[in-house]
């Protein structure tokens, strides 16, 4: 098996050089990686059409222009973030003063997927980077040619005993987790994040897991529908319906179930063209395995549009289910493509006990006018993260931590959030020196009739 020992202990021996944690060197290799991610744009562009038919508005707004944008909220924000915060001072406490201090890790690894080859290994990395640690980043294998400008892009921006790129399949990620690394940031599947964290309990190493599962939407009776069915046929298509947060399956209110699959057919149409096999644009499959595995799920209950596809390019059209129930292979597992089962409810009780029937989801979305049907659902469902009348997009606000619960994951990033992800929170007490105050040591008379009266 290969080893990675000499390059985590020369990124180790460079993180106790003490040059990561100076504010000046990450904003430096903060602009660095920006500088390069716009000059292998072209490159980057290339790559992933050829890994995933990723068209170039696609590409740009979900893989390059969100971490540039990152980038640039992480240098506005990161002089401050880094100060040491001030905390209060309790009673019991008097001359004392407290302070968090936010300090880097030391080496981290992070994993990525196929899904956003280059969005998810680099959006960590930017919270690594600001943090102040050292970082190995695995990309996915999967799409190979997008990991391969992902490397050459890392090795021409940064030393290795800072930032290092390795490229490999399963090998090379179950070595690297061999290693004793101090964090470990990991994005894929619930199967692997199981591994990578019973991996990283051999040294204790603490973990972040951004996972996935069955995010569901709920169309409430007074959603306003045209605008429903279009937010959910973009939430859901996007990238093939690759996305950990896409809208995996909707309830419906049975009232308003026909007009609402009316409007998102138009929708899909309006989105991706009549025939979407032709459309130049749309994404494909990212390997044969996943594909088969997709159009299995095709001959569960009835296929209300969509539903064609085409092997030789491992393209399947946005398709829509319905007559789908909890028992149907399709609703066991996260389906990961453009496949969307539709379920229906006539109390909103009914489609909320289906959730709970099933691991907490990464993300839900809620389709409803109401404050009251809203806070009922927020109230009552646990999930990473969601909207209210719209998909997806709360992942790209900086301002809100992105990330599971429970079996979707632990632990969140996005803007400050990243930063505290890959930040420890190192607490001191600075004690003054100009007076003790006696009744805390043992040998003060009637101390412990004082100290039940100061500490009521």
């Amino acid at each position: 098996m290969e080893n990675y020992s000499s390059l985590v202990t020369k990124q180790r021996s460079f993180f106790r050089s003490g040059k990561t944690k100076d504010i000046s060197f990450r904003m430096g290799a903060l602009q660095k990686l920006r500088i390069a991610i716009q000059n292998h744009e072209d490159d980057l562009l290339k790559a992933l059409k050829m890994d995933l038919n990723k068209s170039e508005f696609e590409a740009y707004t979900t893989e390059i222009g969100i971490l540039l944008s990152e980038i640039s909220f992480t240098l506005s924000n990161l002089k401050s973030w880094i100060k040491p915060e001030k905390v209060k001072t309790p009673m019991t406490h008097i001359g004392t003063t407290g302070y968090v201090y936010s300090e880097p890790y030391g080496v981290s690894l992070i994993i990525s997927p196929w899904n956003y080859p280059f969005q998810l290994a680099i959006a960590p990395l930017i919270g690594a980077i600001a943090a102040g640690n050292c970082a190995i980043i695995k990309p996915s294998e999967l799409t190979p040619k997008t990991s391969e400008v992902l490397a050459k892009l890392i090795k021409e921006t940064f030393e290795e005993e800072y930032i290092s790129a390795i490229l490999g399949g399963v090998e090379t990620s179950t070595a690297l987790l061999n290693e004793n690394l101090d964090y470990i940031f990991f994005t894929g599947s619930v199967s692997v994040g199981q591994i990578v964290m019973e991996a990283a309990a051999k040294h204790l190493t603490p973990v972040t897991l951004e996972l996935g599962g069955k995010s569901p939407t709920i169309v409430h009776e007074d959603a306003k529908l045209k605008l429903a069915a279009k937010r959910i046929a973009w939430g859901k298509f996007i990238n093939a319906g690759q996305t950990c947060v896409a809208p995996d399956y909707v309830y419906v209110h049975q009232s308003i179930k026909t007009e609402f699959l009316q409007e998102l057919k138009m929708a899909i149409h309006e989105l991706y063209g009549d025939i979407p096999l032709q459309n130049e644009d749309y994404t494909r499959i990212v390997s044969e395995k996943h594909y088969n595995r997709l159009q299995s799920f095709l001959n569960n209950g009835s296929i209300y549009t969509g539903g064609k596809t085409k092997s030789e390019g491992l393209i399947i059209e946005p398709t829509v289910l319905t007559d789908i129930t909890w028992k149907d292979p399709v609703m066991q597992d996260e389906i990961f493509g453009p496949i969307l089962p539709i379920l229906e409810y006539k109390e909103l009780s009914e489609a909320i006990e289906g959730i709970h029937h099933h691991p907490k989801p990464l993300a839900l979305y809620l389709f409803s006018e109401s404050a009251s049907i809203q806070q009922k659902v927020l109230n009552s469902v646990s999930f990473g993260g969601g909207c209210i009348n719209d998909t997806v997009y709360h992942l790209s606000s900086p301002y809100l931590p992105f990330g599971g619960v429970g079996p979707s994951g632990s632990g969140a990033y996005h803007g400050k959030a990243s930063f505290d992800t890959f930040s420890h929170k190192k607490s001191i007490l600075k004690q003054t020196t100009l007076f003790d105050i006696p009744f805390r040591y043992p040998n003060v008379k009637d101390g412990l009739k004082k100290i039940k009266m100061f500490l009521k």
